[in-house]
């Protein structure tokens, strides 16, 4: 199976073209430029150095969310568009489970997260099996200060992973104590690579149409529509807190 996967669901941006589990080629960004200017020439340069045609993929794997509503948007449409114009299968992965399967130590619960700005984070628990991570909190929109004393009740140690977690240890730590464990810097980026390799064996989007990005907020916009037409439900796939 040779397959594209794409992560711009925060400021990293991540692209990689595998064969099975072959890396044929990869690159990763942190330099915050814009994923709208950026994402399609290193796409292009992926797909030539893996020497590939478009039409030599078999699926499209995309970072779901949550993370920054723009970058979602911009990797989530344009995986729906080549897999919609190549005919191709397209595969969703939660963003804080591809950035948990950095880690691979075997049983090791994970608590990978992104910045949600006012105290905010968005944050999942996992569990490492099998050298994937496995859901043991669902992803959700929570304050720091709520998440640290909910994972407090787990009597083991938990590794925080990603760029954002340095911002919040200190109120994590207070809840945690010895519980707290820093993944080592090098890998709080999301790796297209990682994503690939968990899309691969997925089941597909049934309707490419249909597919939206898991925000697990919503935007201010949004908020405001929803205030002002409160007979009508917005969109089912964002979660109003």
């Amino acid at each position: 199976m040779k397959l594209l996967a794409i992560d711009t669901s925060n400021r990293p941006l991540s692209v990689a073209v595998l064969e099975d589990t072959q890396i044929l080629a990869t690159t990763t960004t942190n330099v915050g430029r814009n994923h709208s200017s950026t994402l399609l020439p290193i796409i292009e340069q992926a797909m030539a150095q893996a020497k590939l045609a478009p039409a030599d993929l078999d699926r499209i794997v995309v970072a779901a969310g949550p993370g920054s509503y723009t970058g979602l948007r911009i990797g989530v449409t344009t995986a729906k568009t080549l897999a919609f114009t190549l005919d191709k299968a397209l595969v969703g992965v939660s963003s804080l489970a591809v950035l948990a399967g950095n880690i691979v130590t075997e049983g090791q619960l994970v608590a990978p997260l992104f910045d949600a700005r006012r105290d905010n984070i968005f944050a999942g628990l996992y569990r490492i099996k099998n050298q994937r991570p496995v859901a043991v909190i669902a992803d959700q929109h929570i304050s720091v200060t709520e998440w640290g004393q909910r994972l407090a009740s787990y009597n083991e140690p938990i590794t925080f992973v990603g760029a954002d977690v340095d911002q919040y240890a200190e109120v994590l730590q207070q809840s945690l104590t010895k519980q707290f464990v820093r993944a080592a810097p090098q890998l709080d980026l999301p790796q297209a690579v990682v994503l690939g390799l968990m899309g691969r064996t997925m089941t597909p989007v049934s309707e490419i149409h249909n597919f939206v990005p898991n925000y697990l907020r919503l935007t201010q916009a949004e908020r405001d529509w929803q205030a002002k037409h409160p007979e009508k439900e917005h969109a089912p796939y964002v979660e109003k807190i």
